[in-house]
């Protein structure tokens, strides 16, 4: 079990472009291929890892493999989503002097941006859907759709410090649901 929780998150990991969130429903397909993690369990999962300092994939990964099989479940997914992080930064250091000018380069990553800005999204729609009955249209729509808008707003207009818009965003949710 333990090699096959460091193999998963290995993979998760080497592919892991744009941070935590972009990979979280990757994790959830692994996961769930695999039978370790429900749907529901999944989600208290990953709200628990958002709220946990560090990188949420991260966090996600460290959970999950204390929940299969204890703190070396733990140790050793960790390590399966961090090493190859590590590993292409300390190939990406050695070769940055010379390739940062490199047009090819540069606009592979300008390629990588809207790929990662649209798993993002995806990741919040589905889990802001998951386990929803309700159509697009209902009042627990309407309301998460005005606090994203909201916290969108006052981030971007009138540069709000995002711990601020996490305070009000949890005051309407308490409001409002």
């Amino acid at each position: 079990m333990l090699w096959q929780l460091f193999i998963v998150f290995f993979k998760v990991g080497l592919i892991s472009f744009g941070g935590g969130y972009a990979v979280i429903t990757l994790i959830q397909r692994e996961v769930s291929d695999k039978g370790w993690i429900g749907n529901t369990e999944f989600q208290e999962i990953v709200s628990l890892a958002g709220m946990a300092p560090g990188s949420i994939a991260t966090n996600t990964a460290t959970l999950i493999g204390y929940s299969e099989a204890g703190i070396f479940g733990a140790i050793a997914a960790t390590l399966g989503i961090i090493l190859p992080s590590l590993m292409i930064v300390i190939l990406i250091a050695a070769f940055f002097l010379r390739l940062q000018g490199n047009r090819w380069v540069r606009s592979s990553f300008y390629g990588l941006r809207p790929i990662v800005t649209g798993l993002i999204i995806y990741a919040a729609i589905h889990f802001g859907l998951s386990g929803r009955t309700e159509s697009w249209l209902s009042w627990s729509m309407a309301g998460m759709l005005l606090i994203c808008g909201g916290c969108l707003l006052l981030v971007m207009k009138y540069k709000v410090h995002p711990f601020g818009v996490i305070l009000l965003s949890a005051i309407a949710g308490i409001v409002l649901f």
